[in-house]
């Protein structure tokens, strides 16, 4: 059963579902790149199942609705104290901006959706990908928006702080993809109805 995942989501929540059926004897061949190259491998029959980060357009490659991926803005416990209970973004001018691209697209949707301005500030540290940004994220580089599912387990314990709690969070909206044909292979349809039960919890 070959499935794919974009997303960082693969490793905190996906792997992690699908260890049942993987004790059970199903063998898994896991991929995880860039949406568009996914979806067209898919369509040449590299791929039966791929999580992926928009519909994918037309009608060729049927699609349902998986989770809503929730952004948060976090920072260290020392960041977070010198941010205050004031405005927030007054408050993070003095403070480094990590992202995992020059063109900062996490961080510029929060402030356009939550704050409804424009994103003034600049990164002060570039990674190659929001685990990096995780990783610097704790280790105080400063703050960051990253998906609340890749740091949950790291505000639960204290060594990162959500810095802002919006009534309506930024979400991202995660789309369970089946290759047309795959259903007769009974694995693919198992790993489909296991991730789609585990994804009402994420």
């Amino acid at each position: 059963m070959h499935l794919a995942d974009p997303s960082e989501l693969l490793c905190v929540r996906v792997l992690p579902a699908l260890e049942p059926l993987v004790a059970e004897g199903v063998q898994l061949r896991v991929a995880q790149g860039l949406p568009e190259p996914l979806l067209e491998e898919m369509g040449s029959g590299r791929h039966d199942l791929v999580i992926a980060t928009r519909r994918p357009r037309g009608r060729a490659l049927p699609s349902v609705p998986l989770a809503d991926e929730e952004y948060v803005l976090v920072a260290g416990p020392e960041w977070a104290r010198h941010t205050g209970d004031g405005d927030v973004c007054t408050a993070l001018r003095d403070v480094p901006l990590v992202t995992y691209a020059a063109d900062l697209p996490l961080v510029r949707r929060y402030w356009r959706t939550v704050f409804g301005k424009p994103l003034t500030a600049r990164a002060a540290v570039t990674v190659p990908n929001l685990y990096a940004v995780l990783s610097a994220v704790n280790a105080g580089a400063g703050y960051s928006v990253l998906p609340r599912s890749l740091c949950q387990e790291y505000l639960d314990s204290g060594r990162l702080t959500l810095l802002h709690a919006p009534e309506e969070p930024p979400l991202n909206t995660l789309f369970l993809v089946q290759r047309p044909g795959s259903g007769t292979n009974p694995d693919a349809a198992r790993v489909r109805e296991l991730l789609r039960a585990a994804a009402r919890d994420w």
